[in-house]
């Protein structure tokens, strides 16, 4: 049996290179970006108007103001999308619409609220200082700039400047396909009626709602029971992934053929236990150059064990910069049993008081009680070393979920 840290280490040093493919700039969202992205002009292209209003020399304002204003003459109106067809000269002004070209000539724009009149004179109001109201060209981006780069998971804002920057296709890492496979006799699926001996199969779908948070591509393989036979074919489907988890049949009991059967097929595991609560038993090793994960049967703990160990994973796979939960500390509101010898990850409730952050279990803690996953938004991480009740006020790290 190994520690949480070199669990981890190991399977992390498994992790395959990433690989890439081009999408479009709307399925682009969430992934992480593969290339460069240079911006091949200016962003704006020429220096625009902020505000609708007058487009003038701010030398013709000076001193302007409601009792003794100026009084302009209008050449013509401009709008966004065209430009101006006259440059603007000594005591000459041009209306002008948000975002539009300036004219030449012009450094200055008075909103149109700080002015009067219509038709072919303008009166001015309030003075304008040089380049007010004026956003410059290039303000954002210049041409050439690399304004995206490899590493970057793709936010709403990123994908509004690729498209600012004329991108339709973006290259970004493949997302991994994870096939998962369930094991055990009395397992039926969920739109089945069970009978007083089986139970439904929870751990594909919560599995599989974990993939899909963690960015890949969940194949879910079905069921196999408890026979050798049945879970080897079952472990072959699978190989087609890039990635396979086996819940179920990870223990020592006599209908546990998963280890046997990885071992067999895989010429090998790099573990099998680690000491951890829940989720000791957890096996990994590489099938046919597929890494495969044995997850335990308990909802909970194979829950848990995704959390710790194949979403760190998944993501190094997919190029992602930060491929663990960010942590913070906090404060029990309530005393926490722990016994020391294996880390435990208790499920948790994050909250606050006027002294900062502070968390409390989520209730019991059976490895079977999915309501301590439902209400979770944090594990809380407790030591090895840490023994005995842990007091009110106590400071423990939590991963937020």
């Amino acid at each position: 049996m190994i520690s949480f840290d070199e669990a981890r280490e190991r399977i992390l040093g498994k992790a395959p290179a990433t690989r890439n493919e081009q999408v479009a700039l709307h399925d682009a969202l969430g992934r992480v970006l593969a290339e460069d992205v240079r911006a091949r002009r200016d962003a704006p292209p020429w220096d625009n108007t902020a505000v609708d209003g007058y487009a003038v020399r701010a030398a013709d304002t000076v001193g302007a103001t409601p009792a003794r204003p100026v009084t302009l003459r209008v050449l013509e109106t401009v709008a966004a999308g065209a430009m101006a067809s006259r440059p603007v000269g000594p005591g000459e002004a041009i209306r002008i619409m948000t975002g539009a070209p300036m004219p030449p000539g012009a450094d200055a724009v008075v909103m149109v609220e700080d002015t009067q009149g219509a038709g072919e004179c303008v009166t001015i109001l309030q003075a304008a200082g040089t380049a007010d109201n004026v956003r410059p060209r290039g303000e954002d981006v210049r041409a050439g700039d690399v304004v995206l780069g490899p590493g970057l998971t793709l936010r709403p804002g990123h994908l509004g400047m690729a498209a600012q920057l004329g991108r339709s296709q973006m290259m970004v890492t493949r997302r991994p396909t994870v096939g998962i496979l369930s094991t055990g006799d009395e397992l039926v699926e969920i739109d089945e009626s069970p009978s007083d001996e089986k139970i439904l199969n929870v751990n594909s779908h919560a599995l599989a709602a974990q993939v899909l948070e963690a960015g890949a591509i969940p194949v879910r393989l079905g069921i196999a029971k408890d026979t050798p036979e049945a879970i080897r074919a079952g472990i072959r489907a699978g190989l087609d992934c890039d990635v396979l988890l086996i819940s179920g049949g990870v223990s020592m009991g006599d209908f546990d053929f998963v280890k046997p059967v990885m071992d067999e097929l895989g010429g090998g595991l790099e573990f099998w236990k680690v000491r951890i609560k829940p989720a000791r038993p957890l096996a990994f090793g590489m099938i046919g150059g597929v890494p495969t994960f044995g997850l335990p049967g308990n909802p909970v703990s194979s829950m848990v064990s995704f959390e710790l160990f194949v979403r760190p994973f998944l993501r190094r796979a997919m190029g992602h910069r930060a491929i663990h939960r960010p942590t913070v500390q906090a404060r029990l509101t309530e005393p926490v049993r722990k016994k020391a010898g294996r880390r435990f990850f208790l499920r948790a409730v994050l909250e606050r008081d006027e002294h900062g952050p502070t968390c409390r279990t989520t209730g019991p803690q059976g490895s079977g009680m999915l309501t301590s996953m439902m209400l979770a938004d944090a594990l809380m991480d407790l030591p090895d070393a840490w023994d005995g009740p842990l007091p009110v006020g106590h400071v423990v790290t939590l991963h937020i979920l």
